[in-house]
């Protein structure tokens, strides 16, 4: 072979070694060349990130190849949260389903009941039917429910980093809007709170007032983040051309949400197909030109101003009116109340019913228990949720139980991206890429 092009022709293991059998070219250049490549071989590894690491947002095992500090390869291992949420739905009525589907993205439990609700309420034929009071109330928890999600991303991003300040920073005003969801829901997460037709309950009184000393709060908080990380050099550094992921690879991929903002694409379904009245409010779609992990935080931390925006205007918009369709035959029938001991039914609500007519409570008794019949069909509806498109697909057999729910969760599709962000960078970098695509395990293992 001619030089610099020495390669062996065959090789076998034997008790001796390893034998190479070549063909012309210098033997001193061929030996060497082989013995190369075998430290080459010695100095790849693999490494597993997780399934249980403080840097995997959950049980996400990220298989590393590695040479070096560099990245030759890396491919993501779920299914250790498996949940069999899709399959249970199956077996439970309509309404018990957004029990099941708020458990499934456990940041942002708000967007999955409603995106399952809408669909429903395609298939009901309903859609027009809904009350505004309720879908107001429902854009207005959506877009707290983002925040809180955008919090949550900002704060364990910043720790997985070093950054512990911005860390205490974000949950300490995740609180604010946990509260707020437990004084209108009864539940800090997991809430069940958006019903097919409408919601569980109205606002509790003082809520709007509450809200609006929250959204204060929050608004005069978030030029600390600016200040601790946006101009901050150290945190630039650390984010600034990692996990670079460009439109194209976006588009191919399927990636949406921050990830797809921040290549310049201001697709956000609140303006592209808008629900519940969204084309009604004013706000910005928050985009960026950076296509990296410093573009994506600068995303998240606009949306929050936005949401700001949107949850003052829900206020300005809420007027008295009914949570639920007045249709007594789709309209769930339990008044709940928020008590000492958290969320139930309301004791006025069920003498009421008692004491009306054996119809009535035989009416009750079966659109609780056996619940409402669905024309059969089959439904599509998504929602612009925190991480980018949820969609969900419900088809419905005529029965009091949907046939088949499958969700299309953001965070399951967005980390596919994950190999294309970080395969040629450092294993450092890879826990920014990871963080900048903020995936939650339980909507990806659901």
């Amino acid at each position: 072979m001619s030089g610099g092009e020495h390669e062996s022709a065959g090789a076998r293991d034997t008790t001796e070694g390893r034998v190479y059998t070549v063909t012309g070219g210098d033997w001193d250049e061929v030996a060497g060349d082989a013995q190369r490549r075998e430290r080459a071989d010695d100095e790849r590894i693999i490494v597993n990130m997780g399934p249980q690491h403080p840097s995997t947002h959950g049980v996400l095992r990220l298989i590393l190849e590695i040479d070096g500090e560099t990245v030759k390869q890396a491919r993501c291992g779920i299914g250790y949260l498996h949940t069999g949420i899709e399959k249970n739905m199956e077996f439970r009525n309509w309404v018990q389903g957004t029990t099941f589907v708020t458990r499934m993205d456990y940041l942002t439990p708000l967007f999955n009941e409603t995106a399952y609700c809408l669909a429903v309420e395609k298939l009901l034929g309903i859609t027009d039917d809904v009350p505004d009071r309720a879908s107001v109330i429902r854009v207005m928890m959506m877009e707290l429910n983002r925040i809180a999600s955008h919090l949550v991303a900002l704060a364990a991003g910043g720790m997985e980093i070093g950054s512990t300040t911005l860390m205490v920073y974000g949950f300490r005003d995740r609180e604010v809007i946990l509260d707020i969801f437990e004084l209108v829901t009864g539940l800090r997460m997991n809430h069940g709170y958006v019903r097919p037709g409408g919601l569980a309950q109205d606002l509790p009184p003082g809520a709007p007032d509450q809200i609006r000393e929250g959204v204060k709060l929050l608004r005069s908080r978030l030029p600390e983040y600016d200040k601790l990380a946006t101009r901050n050099p150290a945190f630039k550094a650390r984010l600034i051309g990692v996990g670079h992921l460009d439109l194209p690879g976006c588009m191919a991929l399927g990636a949406t949400g921050p990830i797809l903002r921040a290549t310049g694409l201001p697709h956000d379904l609140r303006r592209t197909d808008p629900y519940c009245g969204y084309q009604d409010y004013e706000f910005e779609v928050a985009v960026a030109d950076t296509a990296d992990s410093y573009g994506r935080f600068l995303i998240r931390l606009e949306e929050m101003r936005q949401s700001l925006r949107i949850v003052e205007q829900c206020l300005d918009r809420l007027t008295p009116g009914p949570v639920m369709v007045a249709d007594k035959k789709i309209a769930w029938p339990a008044q709940l109340t928020v008590g000492p001991d958290g969320l139930g039914n309301s004791l006025d609500h069920v003498r009421k019913i008692m004491g009306q007519s054996m119809e009535a409570l035989i009416h009750h008794f079966k659109l609780v228990t056996e619940g409402f019949r669905v024309p059969v069909g089959q439904a599509y509806a998504a929602v612009e949720s925190a991480r980018g498109e949820l969609g969900v697909h419900v088809v419905s057999d005529g029965g009091t139980r949907p046939y088949r729910v499958h969700f299309r969760d953001p965070s399951f599709t967005n980390l596919q991206t994950m190999a294309a962000m970080c395969e040629g960078g450092q294993v450092a970098d890879v826990i920014v890429a990871v963080a900048s695509i903020d995936p939650v395990m339980g909507g990806v293992d659901r």
